[in-house]
C-alpha cells in the first residue's frame, strides 16, 4: 500500500520567526488544537481516496482507455486514412492533371500570345503620350495651385498656427497645475484617512492571526498524515492477520498436499496412460502407413510391370593429377674389376 511507503528524510530548515504579539501567542494552541481537529478526518479521507484512485486507475481506466484508443483508431482514423490514401488523393491528382490541361495551359497560351502583345502595346502608348501628357499637366498644376499654397501655407497659416499652439499649451499648463494640485491634496487625505488604518490593521492583526493559522493548518496536516499513516498500516496488518494469512495458511497445509495427492495419484497415471496410448496409435498410424504403401506398389507392380531400372551415367569425376615418381632402372649393373667376368646377364 501506497500509506507504507515512508517519505525520504527531508533536511528541515530552521523556522523563521515572524515578529508577534501576545495576541499571537494566545491564539496559537487553540487554533492549532482546532486545525487538527477538523484537517485529521480530511486527511484520513483524501489518503484512501488516492489509494481507491491508484487502484481504479491500474485495474479499470488504463485498460479502459486502451481499449477505447484502439476502437478510436479502428473506428475513426484508420477509416479517414484509407479514404485519404485511395480516395482523396487519386482523386487530387486527376483534379491536378485536369486543371493542368484545361487552366494552365490555355491561361499560359492567352498570356504569352494575346496579354503579353497587348500590355506591350499598352506600355507603349504611356511611354509615347500619355507621359508626356501628364508632365505637362503636372507643370500647369504645379506653377498654377502648389507655389500659391505653399507660400500662403509658409508666410500665413504658420505664424496663425504657432500663435494659437503657444496660447493652448499655457492653457494646457494651467489646467495641469491645478490638477496635479487637486490630486495631490486627494492622495495626502485618502492616504491619511484609509492606507496607513488599514496597513497597520493588516501588519499587526491580520498577518499573526494568518501566520499563526497557516502554521496550525501545516502542523494539522503533518500530524493528520501520521495518524492516516497508522491507521492504513493497523488496517493492512488487520487485513492481513484476518485474510492474507488464513488463506496462505490453508493453502499450504490443506489445499498442497491434496494437490500433490491428486496429481500423483490421478494426473500422472492418466497422463502416463495418454502418452502409452498416443505412441501406440502413432505406431499403428505407422503401420497402416506401411501397409497402404506397399498395397500401392503391389497394385502398381501388378497393373504396370516391375518398374525399369535406370541406366547408370557415367558420371565425370575431377581429374587428380598423379605424382610422377622418377624412373627407377629395372637393373643396375654392378661394377666389376678388370680382372674378373660377370656371373651373368641383369634380369629385370
Amino acid at each position: 500500500m501506497d500509506l507504507e511507503k515512508s517519505s525520504p528524510p527531508q533536511r528541515q530548515e530552521p523556522e523563521r520567526r515572524e515578529p508577534g504579539g501576545c495576541l499571537a501567542v494566545a491564539i496559537r494552541i487553540p487554533v492549532r488544537i482546532v486545525v487538527l481537529v477538523l484537517v485529521v478526518p480530511v486527511r484520513m479521507l483524501w489518503d484512501a481516496l488516492v489509494v481507491v484512485g491508484r487502484f481504479l486507475n491500474d485495474t479499470v481506466l488504463r485498460p479502459l482507455g486502451r481499449a477505447l484508443l484502439w476502437i478510436g483508431r479502428a473506428v475513426f482514423v484508420w477509416p479517414f486514412v484509407g479514404l485519404w490514401r485511395y480516395v482523396v488523393v487519386p482523386l487530387g491528382t486527376a483534379l491536378g492533371w485536369l486543371g493542368q490541361v484545361l487552366v494552365v495551359v490555355p491561361l499560359v497560351w492567352l498570356y504569352r500570345y494575346a496579354l503579353t502583345p497587348l500590355g506591350r502595346a499598352l506600355a507603349w502608348l504611356y511611354a509615347r503620350v500619355l507621359t508626356p501628357v501628364g508632365h505637362a499637366c503636372l507643370w500647369v498644376l504645379r506653377y498654377l495651385l502648389v507655389v500659391p499654397a505653399v507660400w500662403v501655407y509658409a508666410w500665413i497659416l504658420t505664424p496663425l498656427g504657432h500663435a494659437i499652439a503657444w496660447c493652448a499649451k499655457g492653457l494646457v499648463w494651467a489646467l495641469t497645475m491645478i490638477v496635479t494640485g487637486v490630486g495631490t491634496a486627494l492622495y495626502w487625505i485618502a492616504r491619511i484617512l484609509l492606507v496607513l488604518p488599514a496597513l497597520a490593521l493588516w501588519r499587526w492583526v491580520l498577518a499573526p492571526v494568518g501566520r499563526e493559522i497557516g502554521a496550525a493548518l501545516g502542523h494539522a496536516w503533518r500530524i493528520a498524515g501520521h495518524i492516516s499513516l497508522a491507521v492504513g498500516r493497523f488496517l493492512a496488518t488487520l487485513f492481513r492477520w484476518i485474510f492474507v494469512e488464513p488463506v496462505r495458511w490453508a493453502y499450504r497445509t490443506v489445499l498442497t498436499p491434496v494437490g500433490h495427492v491428486i496429481r500423483d495419484t490421478l494426473l500422472r497415471p492418466a497422463a502416463e496412460a495418454a502418452r502409452a496410448v498416443g505412441r501406440a496409435g502413432r505406431q499403428a498410424l505407422a503401420t497402416a502407413r506401411e501397409s497402404v504403401r506397399q498395397t500401392r506398389a503391389d497394385i502398381r507392380r501388378m497393373l504396370f510391370g516391375e518398374p525399369r531400372e535406370r541406366e547408370a551415367v557415367a558420371r565425370r569425376e575431377p581429374v587428380v593429377p598423379v605424382r610422377r615418381e622418377p624412373a627407377v632402372p629395372a637393373c643396375v649393373e654392378p661394377v666389376v674389376p678388370a680382372d674378373r667376368e660377370p656371373r651373368g646377364p641383369c634380369r629385370p
